[in-house]
């Protein structure tokens, strides 16, 4: 065997329909596509459109929702962690971060993070600072003394501290009680000053 006659196997490739080519072949003059008609021009799409009554797209009820900004994070099995330390990449006992794994070869780039699963077997004992990691694997580094430290970034930080409660109402309440003598005040001044001038309304008229 040389390089030269390497093959797939037979039926591994096929080669595409060449339209166009002659009507012996069965895709010549129009090519598959009819006769005439929207469907036979170039540059129309018509995808789930069903003649103007409601697509099936739009009757199926929908349930659920994307996230609007997912995190990218790098899925590594604890197999795959153990088989980096068989080789010498990690060292025993190391603490395991995106960065370690990155200059240990084991993922090509950081991304948002590093996230643990349990398929393989770990036998050594390892540290973790990992952006998450799954119970089943959480459960298996504990049991050989590791310690695991999820990493969090600052918007659930501030998400996860409790809002103040605000303390505008009592000053609210304070202030009523202030204004309610004042207007009682008013109220007392308001008699006293229509006994002056009784009399005296009284004697201009005489």
């Amino acid at each position: 065997m040389k390089l030269n006659e390497l093959r797939d196997n037979p039926g591994a490739r096929k080669s595409r329909m060449r339209v166009g080519r002659g009507t012996s072949s069965g895709k010549g003059k129009t090519a598959g596509r009819g006769v005439k008609g929207q469907t036979s021009r170039s540059g129309v799409a018509i995808k789930g459109f069903e003649g103007g009554q409601m697509p099936l797209h739009m009757r199926l009820p929908k349930r659920g929702f994307n996230v609007p900004n997912p995190k990218k994070l790098n899925a590594v099995n604890l197999g795959r962690l153990q088989v980096a330390v068989d080789s010498g990449k990690l060292a025993k006992g190391a603490t395991v971060s995106a960065g370690s794994l990155v200059e240990a070869g084991v993922i090509r780039r950081e991304l948002d993070g590093v996230r643990i699963l349990a398929k393989g077997e770990l036998t050594e004992k390892l540290d973790f600072e990992v952006a998450g990691m799954s119970q089943a694997a959480q459960d298996a580094v504990t049991k050989l003394g590791g310690k695991v430290s999820i990493l969090t970034t600052p918007k659930e930080e501030t998400e996860a501290k409790p809002k103040k409660a605000k303390k505008a109402a009592e000053p609210k309440a304070e202030d009523s009680e202030e204004e309610a003598p004042a207007e009682e005040a008013q109220a007392e001044e308001a008699p006293a000053e229509e006994a002056q001038d009784g009399p005296a309304d009284d004697a201009s008229e005489e």
